[in-house]
């Protein structure tokens, strides 16, 4: 639209510009006829200004219009019709001849265009007058603003692009420090808070952000680093007091004097205890984790086989609640990291389906491989998770029902240690509900490069 209108404001004033400019030869060459040539008319005579005119300003050639007219409206000269026909000269009207000084006239052509006309009133000194006219036709500024317009027909669209070309160019490598501190932020999690943004060193706004981005992240990384020394410091230091006050909870429990009435609250005080202990381990667990000790050994080994192998182990817990475990493994499912975490992944997901699921129910393992990726299901039949809860059971502490997992021994650690040893090994974890009941929890980890197929057996059999 900028370009369409500075097009328009082009054209008009290269039409003024060039009518201006035509009125004003029009006018300099009849001050010149009055000046030269009727300026001694009593003298030379006015046969003589007529001869001259035509000698001199050959109209007829150059495609003016000239004429003179007396101030008793005889004309004394008119010029030929123009060489290229674009005006007949006794069909323009005569000028008045009672204005006085110059001035100038338009007079539209039957064909189209105009003449421009610059006219004199000039006065002898015999008090004879004389009116003299000399215009020309716009037909070269027709030609002229028509070639300027199909200049700018094909110039403005190539401007247009090359402005829109050269300002997505130069946007694009303003922007890109901004694109490049947008992937690296988005790369930055709470495992490799050491990671800086990028500074562009244009010492604009850009760079003092970036810097003050880095010394953001720096302050947090320093109360991430020093909040889990907090918790493994003081999970570490609860462990011994714990298991001195569980040794001597027991002692007491077992000790022939103490009367039977205070035996129930001992007992009740010892499964605080563990309850306790427990959360205390879980939390020891997590704050090693998030310190980078999930990988402690890497290796590669067949998950399938160690998926069964954990089965087996646990398979007294769920005969306590008659619950079948089917496990399904496909040979050959390969993957590097540290197996005795990945263990506890199993462990604890199994785990979390037998405490859930009610006597009689099944609970289903499965290993494939999928686009890269060794997928383990663990799939069960039991109450289910509401959909409102599905985006907090991996956080630490969470509890779809207190009272539940109270009874449970749960203390909401065991789903949040899975998602800190699956994020270290570079796997990803979700849970779903499923149609017909229950609940699946689904771990994706790469599958190890340039690894030897360990276990080729397929086993399907209730555990």
């Amino acid at each position: 639209m900028i370009f369409v209108l500075l097009g328009v404001l082009t054209v008009a004033a290269v039409r003024h510009y060039l009518e201006a400019n035509l009125l004003q030869d029009q006018a300099r060459r009849a001050r010149q006829i009055a000046n030269t040539l009727l300026a001694d008319v009593a003298r030379t005579g006015e046969g003589f200004v007529v001869a001259e005119v035509d000698k001199l300003y050959v109209p007829a050639v150059s495609d003016r219009f000239i004429r003179i007219t007396r101030g008793d409206g005889r004309v004394l000269y008119l010029s030929g019709e123009p060489r290229d026909g674009s005006f007949i000269p006794d069909r323009i009207a005569p000028a008045s001849l009672t204005r006085d000084g110059e001035f100038s006239r338009s007079e539209s052509l039957p064909a189209g265009g105009a003449v421009l006309i610059a006219a004199l009133n000039h006065r002898e000194a015999n008090g004879v007058r004389y009116v003299i006219e000399v215009g020309a036709s716009t037909r070269g500024i027709a030609g002229t603003v028509q070639r300027l317009l199909l200049l700018l027909a094909v110039g403005l669209p190539v401007a247009s692009l090359l402005a829109a070309g050269g300002g997505f160019v130069l946007v694009r490598r303003a922007l890109r420090p901004v694109d490049q501190i947008s992937q690296k932020a988005e790369e930055i999690t709470q495992q490799n808070l050491s990671e800086r943004l990028p500074v562009a060193h244009t010492g604009d706004e850009l760079e003092r952000l970036s810097t003050s981005l880095n010394h953001m992240i720096s302050r947090f990384e320093d109360a991430v680093r020093n909040s889990k020394r907090f918790v493994a410091d003081a999970s570490h230091e609860l462990r011994t007091p714990l298991t001195v006050l569980h040794g001597e909870l027991e002692n007491l429990t077992q000790a022939p004097h103490v009367e039977h009435r205070f035996r129930d609250s001992l007992g009740s005080m010892l499964e605080e205890v563990e309850r306790l202990a427990a959360v205390v381990e879980g939390l020891l667990a997590v704050s090693r984790l998030d310190a980078g000790e999930a990988q402690a050994e890497r290796v590669q080994f067949d998950l399938s086989e160690l998926v069964t192998t954990t089965a087996d182990q646990m398979s007294l817990l769920a005969e306590d609640k008659n619950i079948s475990v089917e496990c399904i493994a496909t040979g050959g499912v390969t993957v590097e990291g540290d197996r005795a975490r990945l263990k506890q992944v199993i462990v604890n997901l199994l785990d979390n389906a037998i405490k859930y699921t009610p006597n009689g129910g099944a609970i289903r393992l499965q290993v494939t491989r999928e686009d890269g990726h060794a997928v383990l299901d663990v799939v069960d039949n039991g109450i289910g998770i509401p959909p409102e809860a599905l985006p907090h059971v991996f956080e630490r502490f969470f509890r779809v029902d207190d009272s539940r997992s109270r009874d449970q021994g749960g203390a909401g650690l065991g789903l949040s240690i899975v998602k800190a040893i699956c994020t270290a090994h570079g796997a990803g974890v979700e849970v779903s509900i499923m149609p017909e009941g229950g609940s699946r929890f689904r771990v994706r980890q790469p599958l190890a490069t340039g690894s030897s197929h360990l276990y080729s057996a397929q086993s399907s059999g209730v555990v």
